[in-house]
């Protein structure tokens, strides 16, 4: 298990060596391309130092790079801006956002599929400003409410991936206890449940409800976040929260392990049109 920015150099290495071989280049004919020395490009490749995103520019430009999708993604791993310039816009937050959190929206923006077993809250995808105010403010306990503001607008801000083109494509299983639970009160959740049942209309978005009759099942061991990438199947990245902290599970075998969970749980939960007939009814009682 690693923390997101080790990850992330790790797999960005990986990738910018497999292009220099792509390239037919040795790391020392890299590296006089583009004036370092030949141990900046091996550490760089390795994972053992970061990279800024202007070097890596210079890497693609070496390599004779020129897919702009996966030109953004790679400078973005880096953490730099867009090919046109622009900052991201969580930066305007980075004195409000924990690291962790940071990392997490950053790979989350570049992602083309997101799956996710939720267990305890609606996944801030999907999340309602009032049910986003409530859940922050139980998270972050007696802070100022422009602060709590401030993180609310950032978990919006994050829904425009369903927006975008093309959209995120999210597949999201929610245990029971998720929906029934009182977040915010009787009205906060009305409104929520209606979200969810707009959201489940979306063609890019698949939910499911995992009822308490399914009885046990391998989500018992808690949420987690699968984060898969265009272009680079090798950087899907597994995320699990903790309390002050995220971390990463990048391992093929533990990929391997997650989306065969995923796959079980998605067999053991209601059917898409059961679920929405599920959410429909808690609604209805709401």
């Amino acid at each position: 298990m690693q923390y997101g920015p080790a990850v992330r150099r790790r797999k960005l290495g990986a990738e910018l060596r497999a292009l220099r071989a792509e390239a037919g280049l040795t790391s020392g004919e890299a590296a006089s391309l583009v004036g370092w020395h030949q141990s900046k490009v091996s550490r760089i490749e390795t994972g053992r130092s970061g990279v800024k995103a202007t070097d890596v520019r210079l890497l693609l430009e070496a390599y004779g790079v020129q897919d702009p999708h996966l030109r953004e993604l790679l400078v973005a791993l880096a953490g730099g801006d867009d090919e046109h310039g622009r900052h991201h816009w969580w930066h305007a937050y980075r004195g409000l956002l924990p690291p962790a959190y940071r990392d997490f929206i950053s790979l989350e923006s570049q992602a083309c599929r997101v799956r996710t077993l939720e267990t305890t809250v609606v996944p801030g995808l999907l999340q309602t400003p009032e049910y986003a105010r409530a859940v922050t403010r139980a998270a972050l306990g007696e802070r100022p409410e422009e602060q709590v503001e401030a993180l609310v607008q950032v978990r919006l801000a994050r829904q425009d991936l369903l927006r975008s083109k093309p959209p995120l494509r999210l597949s999201v299983i929610l245990d029971e206890a998720v929906l029934r639970r009182q977040v915010g009160g009787p009205e906060v959740i009305s409104g929520q449940l209606r979200r969810l049942l707009d959201a489940a209309r979306l063609p890019q978005v698949r939910l499911q409800v995992l009822p308490f009759a399914s009885g046990e099942h391998i989500g018992l061991i808690g949420p987690f976040v699968i984060l898969s990438f265009p272009n680079i199947s090798d950087l899907d990245v597994v995320v699990l929260d903790h309390l002050t902290s995220s971390l990463y599970l990048e391992r093929k075998e533990d990929l391997q392990a997650y989306t065969d969970a995923f796959n079980s749980l998605r067999g053991q939960a209601l059917s898409v049109q059961d679920s929405m007939d599920f959410i429909a009814g808690l609604g209805d009682g709401a």
